[in-house]
């Protein structure tokens, strides 16, 4: 099987209640991880790669990285998507490179703006085979070279989405109900703590979710910012010389809920890192005199790999809907 869009895809997912797995790719190892887990469990996915991405490993390794996993994995849609795209050449590019999806990011720009980025890219990936990802609201928190101050985010407002998606033709929208990039989705301010004095997050606006469902009935939704940052994890990482103090995410029975809606697309980041942190930190500590980067980068994998069949079978619910 070759790669495919997202279209097939999306429309098995709404009909079925289940979300996608949009998951970031940097090397090799996250690649193998992603795909070997999907395969496994007849789970179509998502590889995504962002501008950040793209920087560091080079457009090149990437996409045939991608392409050895398609080859070792034949029966599984895998779906290669540009997450973030800041600009209509950035999005050219990677059509032009192999990219069977791309988005397109004008969430900041004002509305009209956002129509008109939109619309050009949209235009010229349906004229090459591609589909378009679009976005309506602001999140907050760090993503490569995405950064929006906490307090800055603005929630997708439902009265636009219908306007938007019938001038731009996009193919799907991500929309902004709550979900936050990064590791630090919220503030402590923001949360209210259990009696164990762990940060519960504020819940997500499942009103404004249905809102926009209700205003463009049947037409798939993409939730960013998605990663429930376990705890587990980063519990590892302290205790092996990280600090990450008050690393909080969303939880996944939320996002359980969101995916038997209108969220045909969960993605999915700071877990994947967070899970190789935390095991590649304490191989370090426990084996002071290894450096062959085979060593504490096997158990790396195995981890990302873990963790996505987890995200697959009780976060995404797409287990055996290849």
């Amino acid at each position: 099987m070759a790669l495919v869009t997202t279209t097939e895809m999306f429309k098995k997912a709404y009909d079925g209640g289940y979300a996608i797995g949009a998951f970031n790719v940097n090397n090799m190892e996250i690649v193998q991880g992603i795909t070997e887990a999907a395969g496994e469990l007849n789970s179509p996915v998502i590889l995504q790669v962002s501008k950040g991405a793209r920087a560091y490993a080079n457009h090149t390794y990437l996409v045939k990285l991608v392409e050895a996993a398609v080859a070792e994995n034949p029966d599984i849609p895998i779906a290669l998507h540009l997450d973030h795209g800041d600009s209509f050449e950035l999005c050219k590019s990677c059509i032009d490179g192999g990219f069977t999806s791309v988005m397109i990011d004008a969430s900041s720009k004002p509305f009209e703006e956002n129509i008109a980025i939109t619309k050009q890219v949209v235009e010229y990936a349906h004229a090459h085979g591609a589909v378009v990802e679009a976005e309506l609201g602001t999140l907050a928190g760090v993503e490569d070279e995405v950064v929006v101050e906490a307090g800055q985010e603005s929630y997708t407002r439902p009265e636009e989405v219908a306007e938007f998606v019938d001038k731009t033709g996009c193919d799907s929208l991500a929309i902004a109900i709550g979900t936050s990039h990064g590791a630090y989705k919220f503030t402590a301010a923001q949360c209210t703590r259990n009696e164990k004095g762990i940060l519960v997050p504020p819940p997500l606006r499942f009103d404004v979710l249905k809102e926009c469902i209700d205003m463009i009935p049947g037409f798939p939704i993409v939730l960013h910012g998605s990663s429930s940052v376990p705890q587990d994890f980063v519990k590892i990482i302290n205790e092996n010389g990280g600090q990450m103090p008050d690393a909080i995410g969303i939880p996944e029975d939320q996002l359980r809920e969101a995916a038997k809606l209108a969220v045909c697309k969960i993605n999915i980041d700071s877990d994947i890192r967070l899970a190789m942190t935390a095991v590649m930190r304490q191989y370090f500590n426990e084996n002071p005199s290894h450096f062959d980067p085979r060593q504490y980068l096997k158990p790396a994998r195995q981890a990302v790999k873990d963790m996505v069949a987890h995200k697959i079978v009780n976060v995404l619910g797409s287990n055996g809907k290849a």
